[in-house]
C-alpha cells in the first residue's frame, strides 16, 4: 500500500517514450535556457481541468498557478504564506509574462462550499472556509436571488469569483502599473467541463461568451 501509485508510474512510462521523445530537443532546450512562458493561468485544483490540456500547450508554453476555486488574494503586506501571490510576483517580475488569466470553471467545490456556509467543515482547520471567505458576500447576495436556480446561483458565483479575482490582481502595484503601460494584459475565462466549452470574458462588458 506504501508503493508509488502505479498509474503513475504507468503515465510516466507512457510519457518518456513517446511525447518525451518527441520532443526530446525541446526539454532539453528548455533545462539549459529555462523557461520564458508568454501566458500564465490561474486555474482551479479540480482534477478536470487542466490548463495545459483544454490549450493544448507544451512544455515551457504556459506558467500554471492551480489552488481552490481559482481565487487570486489581494495584495497584503502581511507576514502570511501567500503561495498565489509569490508565483504571481515570479511570472511578472521574473519571467516577465505578458498575460494573466483567470480560469474558472463549471461544477467548482469551492464555490459550492461558499454558496453552503451551514455545510461542516472538512477538518477542525476549516481550510477550505478561511480560502473562500472573500467571496461570501457575493454568495450571500445569488442566495437571494430567488428566480436562479440551483445551477445558475452556482453559474453566477463562478462567474463573480473570476471577476472578483481580476479586481485582486489589480491590487498588486506592479501588476496594475504593467497593465496601464500596455506591457500586461489581464483576462478571465470560464470553463464548461461536461460540453468542453471555454466561455471567455469580454473585459469591457464583463460578460461570458464561447471561445
Amino acid at each position: 500500500m506504501n508503493g508509488f501509485p502505479t498509474p503513475l508510474l504507468d503515465g510516466y512510462r507512457a510519457f518518456k517514450g513517446d511525447r518525451y521523445a518527441g520532443e526530446r530537443d525541446r526539454y532539453r532546450r528548455l533545462a539549459e535556457q529555462g523557461q520564458a512562458p508568454e501566458v500564465m493561468v490561474i486555474a482551479c485544483s479540480d482534477s478536470r481541468t487542466m490548463p495545459e490540456t483544454i490549450f493544448n500547450a507544451g512544455p515551457g508554453d504556459i506558467f500554471v498557478v492551480r489552488n481552490v476555486a481559482n481565487l487570486v488574494p489581494p495584495c497584503t503586506s502581511d507576514n502570511t504564506c501567500h503561495s498565489t501571490s509569490a508565483a504571481l510576483e515570479f511570472a511578472v517580475q521574473s519571467l516577465g509574462v505578458r498575460h494573466i488569466v483567470v480560469l474558472g470553471h463549471g461544477g467548482c467545490g469551492g464555490i459550492r462550499a461558499a454558496l453552503t456556509p451551514a455545510a461542516e467543515p472538512l477538518s477542525p482547520g476549516d481550510f477550505i472556509g478561511k480560502w473562500i471567505n472573500p467571496i461570501r458576500p457575493a454568495a450571500e447576495e445569488i442566495a437571494d436571488r430567488e428566480e436562479l436556480s440551483d445551477s445558475e446561483r452556482q453559474t453566477a458565483l463562478e462567474h463573480i469569483s473570476i471577476h472578483r479575482s481580476l479586481a485582486n490582481l489589480r491590487t498588486f502595484p506592479w501588476i496594475a502599473s504593467l497593465e496601464a503601460g500596455g506591457r500586461l494584459n489581464l483576462h478571465g475565462a470560464w470553463f464548461d467541463i461536461a460540453d468542453g466549452e471555454l466561455w471567455v470574458m469580454d473585459p469591457v462588458g464583463g460578460e461570458f461568451s464561447r471561445a
